[in-house]
């Protein structure tokens, strides 16, 4: 059974603004890729957090199966909040330690499902640090907010 791996990030022009994610999906045999998928989408006026979001939400989701997965992303936001805030927001019905409203509660209860059917693990990597399936990850996240981003 390969190992899987998706690398995934976001970016966006002016925050809110234009934003795009993208999502490098890899099947992997030691060393060696076995099959690859990119993701990429984007919208008119969101944040960069939300486009983080996005791409993680979205690699789960173009999951046929479940899967155990290891999630690859560059946003402390996202890792943060998926491995610990998350648990304190669901138990406070989505509101923070401060009872207030979760931002992006929606994208965050979109993750929480998608990732309820896989066997996830999460890594941080440092963003534009040459690591070079990250890197790809943001080229398709740039790719897919090109069709948004005013001429």
């Amino acid at each position: 059974m390969p190992d899987l791996y998706a690398y995934t990030d976001g970016a966006c022009s002016g925050n809110p603004g234009p934003g795009g994610w993208g999502a490098l999906l890899r099947a992997m045999d030691g060393d060696t890729v076995v099959k690859e998928r990119e993701l990429k989408g984007g919208e008119a006026n969101t944040t960069n957090n939300q486009m983080e979001l996005m791409a993680a939400i979205s690699a789960l989701e173009s999951l046929s199966r479940a899967s155990k997965i290891t999630v690859v992303t560059d946003s402390q936001y996202v890792k943060n909040g998926v491995t610990g805030w998350i648990f304190g927001w669901k138990k406070n019905g989505w509101k923070t330690a401060a009872k207030k409203p979760v931002k992006n509660a929606e994208l965050w209860q979109r993750l929480d499902a998608a990732q309820a059917r896989h066997d996830v693990t999460w890594e941080w990597v440092k963003g534009h640090a040459g690591h070079p399936e990250n890197e790809r990850a943001d080229e398709l996240a740039r790719a897919g907010m090109a069709p948004f981003k005013s001429k």
